[in-house]
């Protein structure tokens, strides 16, 4: 079993706790966060030992689950590896690239696992969905989130759009050739509204839209590629793919039948919606990354994954921040 503590218990760390403790390879000894009102509600919900500093959380577990504000990544993350201690860390990485330079060294030091928290890697659609997904040409993303105050700190590309930048390098097997962005801000000193425009060496292109200022919720990527197209709603956790087949003697004679000429022939459209199960994606990562450390296996989402979804977000901020300055 797994000794954990939990840095930070604020909205996502106590979901975060209460997952652990649900997860049998983990023992969750207890948590650390300098904010009293967040520290004595796990303590009257579940009990926990509170810590009074990260050192001694740090000194009495086997691995560290980070959920703190992005800006206190890197120092509790440093702690941990100083200590040889396994860690998880929300997404993004770092509040910086250099300091995620420096982790990725850290960790290679300490010879420990790290696990990034990119869960839209573990949405049951996603996972559903990715055995479908062979060399993608176009890919268009949209994840429209309501206003809520939290988070506005940092702008909706580190808030909301990382998730797909992150899905997206996960799937295209090709380097970046070019990226382009416009957005604005509109209730925050941040964008709020921002797309991006990501272009490969391969000839994809994924085209990438997020907003928290929408009048409704919405998680959507769409991935196109020869022959089918595929559908994934991280919000409803539903996926649907559409693809074409050469018509032969085994065709299924209820399949829409479309005739593309005379080199194509004809092809038949199939509709297949792949069972997703019914999991829930915070607690899937944690397993990951306990069976990561009892098996020494590799993490699903390193923290080199951690690094290039941040350098891609900062690319696109600094393409928003340019063009700001044009206007």
């Amino acid at each position: 079993m797994i000794k954990i503590g939990v840095l930070g218990v604020g909205h996502l760390g106590r979901i975060h706790v209460k997952l652990l403790k649900s997860i049998s390879d983990f023992q969750v000894v207890g948590f650390y966060d300098p904010n009293d009102e967040n520290a004595q509600q796990v303590i009257n919900e579940y009990g926990l030992k509170r810590f009074s500093s990260e050192n001694e959380l740090i000194e009495n577990c086997d691995a560290v689950d980070i959920v703190t504000p992005t800006i206190h990544h890197y120092k509790c993350a440093q702690l941990a590896l100083k200590k040889a201690k396994h860690i998880f860390i929300e997404k993004p990485i770092t509040g910086t690239l250099e300091e995620a330079k420096k982790l990725i060294r850290l960790v290679s030091e300490a010879d420990v696992k790290a696990q990034i928290g990119h869960v839209e890697r573990f949405n049951p659609a996603f996972v559903a969905a990715l055995p479908y997904c062979h060399n993608p040409m176009f890919i268009e993303s949209h994840r429209l989130a309501q206003f809520n105050p939290r988070g506005t700190d940092v702008s909706v590309v580190l808030d909301l759009m990382i998730h797909d930048i992150d899905i997206i390098l996960s799937v295209v097997n090709s380097q970046i050739k070019k990226i382009s962005a416009s957005g604005a801000a509109v209730v925050s000193d941040s964008p709020d509204i921002a797309n991006a425009r990501i272009e490969f060496h391969n000839g994809c292109v994924a085209n990438l839209t997020a907003s928290r200022i929408s009048m409704k919720n919405m998680r959507k990527t769409r991935f196109f590629q020869r022959d089918a197209y595929i559908s994934i709603d991280f919000l409803k956790k539903e996926s649907s793919i559409i693809r074409l087949k050469s018509v032969d003697q085994d065709q299924d004679p209820y399949a829409i039948t479309i005739d593309l000429g005379s080199e194509k022939g004809l092809k038949q459209i199939y509709f297949e919606t792949p069972q997703a199960k019914p999991t829930n994606a915070i607690e899937e990562e944690l397993k990951c990354f306990a069976d990561a450390i009892l098996n020494n296996k590799s993490t699903i989402v390193t923290v080199d994954d951690g690094y290039k979804s941040l350098k891609v977000a900062n690319e696109i901020i600094s393409k928003l921040q340019a063009a700001s300055l044009m206007m």
